[in-house]
């Protein structure tokens, strides 16, 4: 996956490359939380950053959220080694009660033990706080003056993901947006522009059959027309020209 393959969001690509540069170059850098739309190209830029830096000592590592737990020997195992290394936790949620979070919560803290220079946390999610909130947990809001006050609870489950310091929010492609990703996706797999343009109608029903727009959709649909499209045209080039009928 390259960075330049991911259309539509060029802002947010900017951001989160920002603050990779700065992280590579031993400058202070952020913790970054990747939220919004699903299939909108969050885990694809993480991915896209090892592409880009993968030579000037960038390394992914990826982490399942049951395994936060051992962040402090990880954080030991590469503390002295000479690259930078993002810790990758995809599609990030907890449920109420789950290890996982307390270890998170104290490495976003920065404990001593979880700590490391050339260590960041580069996370995504479809939601922005990390854990489920609850109608009634609402019910402990008080209000003093014009200020609101969130109850405890409510408090403690929108607080991991403000120990991020970069928030980089993902939004729905429109239509056009969703069309020019599958255009450049088509254009990558060997069609052309014609062929493009013919597959406009069939994209957007694609799209509808599946109730997104997003990038990741149009990624599948241009494999699917685009295998089709270029398996006819080997097929007709191995048939060769029609035979003359003689009498």
């Amino acid at each position: 996956m390259r960075l330049a393959d991911l259309q539509g969001i060029d802002a947010q690509i900017a951001k989160i490359d920002q603050n990779t540069r700065q992280f590579l170059a031993g400058r202070p850098a952020n913790n970054v939380l990747l939220t919004g739309a699903r299939g909108t190209g969050k885990s694809s830029i993480v991915k896209g950053l090892l592409n880009k830096y993968a030579r000037e000592g960038l390394r992914l590592i990826e982490i399942e959220k049951n395994d936060l737990m051992d962040l402090p020997q990880l954080t030991d195992a590469v503390a002295m080694r000479p690259e930078r290394f993002l810790l990758f936790c995809d599609d990030l949620s907890f449920e109420a009660g789950d290890a996982g979070y307390i270890a998170l919560k104290v490495a976003l803290d920065g404990s001593i033990s979880t700590t490391s220079e050339n260590l960041l946390i580069y996370a995504t999610s479809n939601r922005r706080h990390l854990v489920p909130e609850y109608m009634e947990e609402n019910l402990a809001t008080k209000y003093v003056g014009e200020e609101i006050h969130p109850g405890e609870t409510v408090e403690e489950k929108i607080s991991l993901s403000e120990r991020f310091g970069l928030w980089v929010t993902f939004y729905p492609f429109d239509q056009d947006e969703y069309l020019v990703i599958v255009e450049h996706w088509l254009k990558s797999f060997g069609c052309s522009a014609a062929d493009a343009a013919a597959a406009r109608e069939e994209a957007l029903q694609w799209a509808l059959q599946r109730g997104s727009r997003s990038g990741r959709v149009a990624y599948h649909f241009a494999r699917a027309w685009a295998g089709r499209r270029l398996s006819g045209a080997a097929t007709r080039r191995r048939a060769g020209p029609a035979k003359r009928r003689t009498r």
